[in-house]
């Protein structure tokens, strides 16, 4: 007879949920995040970096190099191209580094 590894949560917004891990984060909740952010293109854990760090708008990002996001967890290389291409499009770009 297989166990049943799953965890039962409720997240602050009142959505009961079940997960095999002990991770909190709230599909449903998740879901509607990521229809309204500003970047919806990005992972939900891309997502949550940036809200993480206080990031709401396009402008933000401009404050920061790719090599600085990139240290963020949830963000890899296919988040900076999306935030590159975001930000071009908005006549914006990722602070540069000097080497």
């Amino acid at each position: 007879m297989k166990k049943d590894h799953s965890h039962t949560f409720t997240c602050i917004n009142g959505h009961v949920f079940q997960k095999s891990s002990d991770c909190r984060s709230c599909p449903q909740c998740a879901e509607m995040s990521k229809k309204t952010f500003f970047l919806p293109t990005l992972s939900a854990p891309a997502q949550r970096a940036l809200q993480q760090k206080g990031i709401h708008e396009l402008r933000q990002l401009s404050e920061w190099s790719a090599q600085e996001i990139l240290q963020w967890h949830g963000v890899g290389p296919s988040a900076i191209a999306k935030i590159h291409d975001a930000l071009t499009a908005e006549g914006l770009s990722l602070k540069t580094t000097k080497a």
